[in-house]
């Protein structure tokens, strides 16, 4: 079986009339695909195409991370920083946080889903995250000394990026990220924001369909995932990754250099700023999830390959699905340096 055949037998589940996908692949720079299987809208039978804008979830990370990161470069903040400097409503018990611990997931600070009500009255947002945070005189563990992931990090961060910035954590994304690089469908969702351009609704399977099921109480926070994009806007991210229109090489090296272990039994793994990198470095991903969406970003940077796999829906799980069409590229540029090696006399 060739490779698009391999391909589209991959994402055939997101192919029909059901809530669907966009794929993009980058090699080298070179988009060798990018394009949309199934519907981006079920009540319309809106087809899902490479301008399908997707909720990214938890893929918006490493763009909170990135103002940070700026705002750093630019002599705004440090990394070092006391997290209370910025927000000194924080309890005692937050002392000892600093910036980078909430980059790298290290802060210790009590997961704010764990914290609200239920039912939740409407949305919360990253003010309403701190206001809960502000309740808890408590960590899970000493600042810096071990990994657990928090979306509470980063709803602080994107208020700490407001401050630091003295504009709103959308706008500030805006100007420094998403203009200067022509992403201008890329949008953090607020309500009462501007439109985001041919949206995508998400969707949960029920017995024998479909259920819309595109916001909940979560949806509202910003920084830990309310992102929206398409996969055209983030193969112009992409590029912007690996040249100097946003980070200086020092900035980049702390990206995706390796600032806390991960417990994982299938392989050593390591939180940056806001990506998650293998022991060696050779691939760095982040995965999306939030109700109606699952998303998957993966790089591999030494071999010029980036897989993009954004859904609208909350089944299946996409991480896989792009590891194994990234092994697809893998494979063949294996077999051509084989043969060439072969070809020598």
């Amino acid at each position: 079986m060739g490779r698009q055949a391999e391909i589209e037998r991959l994402m055939q589940p997101y192919d029909g009339d059901v809530p669907g996908a966009s794929l993009l692949v980058l090699k080298d720079g070179r988009a060798v695909v990018s394009r949309g299987y199934g519907r981006s809208n079920l009540a319309r039978g809106t087809q899902a195409d490479a301008a399908t804008s997707y909720r990214l979830a938890s893929v918006t990370k490493p763009f909170t991370a990135a103002a940070i990161l700026l705002l750093a470069q630019d002599g705004k903040l440090s990394l070092d920083d006391p997290v209370r400097t910025w927000l000194p409503s924080l309890p005692a018990a937050a002392e000892g946080i600093i910036v980078r611990h909430l980059l790298n997931h290290t802060s210790g600070l009590p997961d704010y889903e764990d914290l609200m009500s239920k039912p939740w009255p409407g949305q919360i947002l990253d003010a309403g995250v701190l206001t809960l945070l502000e309740t808890q005189d408590r960590l899970h563990f000493e600042p810096g000394s071990t990994y657990r992931y928090s979306n509470s990090g980063y709803a602080l961060l994107a208020l700490i990026v407001e401050r630091a910035s003295g504009m709103s954590f959308a706008d500030y994304l805006r100007s420094r990220i998403f203009v200067p690089l022509g992403m201008h469908g890329t949008h953090a969702r607020v309500e009462g924001g501007p439109d985001i351009p041919y949206r995508s609704w998400g969707y949960s399977a029920t017995d024998g369909g479909w259920a819309a099921t595109d916001q909940n109480p979560y949806s509202a926070v910003l920084g830990d995932g309310g992102i929206y994009s398409s996969i055209d806007d983030l193969a112009r991210w992409d590029a912007a990754l690996d040249d100097d229109r946003l980070f200086s090489d020092a900035t980049r090296a702390m990206a995706f250099g390796r600032q806390a272990a991960v417990p994982d039994g299938q392989e050593t793994t390591y939180y940056g700023f806001g990506w998650r990198v293998t022991g060696d470095g050779g691939r760095q991903w982040h995965n999306g999830e939030s109700i109606g969406f699952r998303n998957a970003y993966v790089r591999w940077p030494r071999h010029g390959l980036t897989v993009v796999l954004l859904s609208n829906r909350n089944d299946p799980t996409p991480y896989r699905t792009a590891l194994e069409i990234g092994g697809l590229f893998l494979r063949d540029e294996l077999r051509r340096t084989r043969g060439a090696t072969q070809e020598k006399p």
